[in-house]
């Protein structure tokens, strides 16, 4: 392995690796946002958009993120809708990963005992103030451990983004291997960038699963 030519390439992965970040991290905040909207729509069985929640869930859970940036990038200008390479990166990983964080909200929903629902209540908190100050804070602690992987599983698949031309890691090492050939160096930097990015992420997770264990159960 060359170390002339990884420290040659080290600057464009950085500049790589920034995009990668950003557009990933826009795509999660999406992303929790229709997870939270979403899940109170399906605890409320609030008519109609229950059901187009359903039918949202079952084709972003079923469908590659490939083939919705495909869809997104390359179908809707079509129509006359024409967004930017980074708008359908974001776009597309929020709407994959709000389809995972319905369900990992509502299933922290569900594991709230109903009894909390009917103090609340009984304490003259209306349906709303009852999901939002009690339920949903309990709710979102208890679904730490299935958002924090939905986290990762959504940085893991910015990987596919360098198929819309975003200069995204995986688009910088394919790039430099078919320019110069340096395939071992390019890949070796490829991992190497993708665990800067990951590994922080699995480490906090851990330790704040870790305290909200011990808040909840003890040690």
């Amino acid at each position: 392995m060359d170390i002339n030519i990884l420290r040659e390439y080290i600057p464009l992965y950085k500049e790589a690796l920034l995009l990668t970040m950003k557009i990933g991290w826009q795509g999660i905040f999406m992303s929790l946002i229709i997870g939270l909207v979403g899940s109170a729509i399906l605890h409320f069985k609030v008519p109609v958009l229950k059901t187009i929640i359903g039918i949202y869930i079952e084709i972003f859970r079923n469908t590659p993120l490939l083939v919705q940036l495909f869809f997104i990038y390359f179908a809707l200008p079509k129509v006359g809708i024409k967004i930017t390479a980074e708008t359908c990166g974001v776009l597309g990983l929020g709407l994959l990963g709000g389809a995972y964080m319905i369900e990992t909200f509502r299933s922290g929903l569900e594991a709230i005992p109903v009894i909390q629902k009917e103090s609340a209540l009984s304490l003259g908190m209306n349906e709303y103030q009852t999901l939002w100050l009690v339920i949903m804070p309990q709710a979102i602690s208890i679904s730490v451990p299935g958002l924090l992987a939905n986290v990762i599983f959504l940085l893991k698949e910015t990987s596919v983004f360098s198929t819309i031309s975003l200069m995204d890691l995986m688009f910088t090492a394919k790039d430099l291997i078919g320019m110069y050939a340096k395939t071992i160096e390019c890949l070796f930097l490829l991992v190497v960038f993708y665990l800067i990015m990951l590994l922080p992420v699995s480490i906090i997770g851990a330790i704040v699963e870790r305290r909200l264990r011990y808040g909840q159960f003890g040690d």
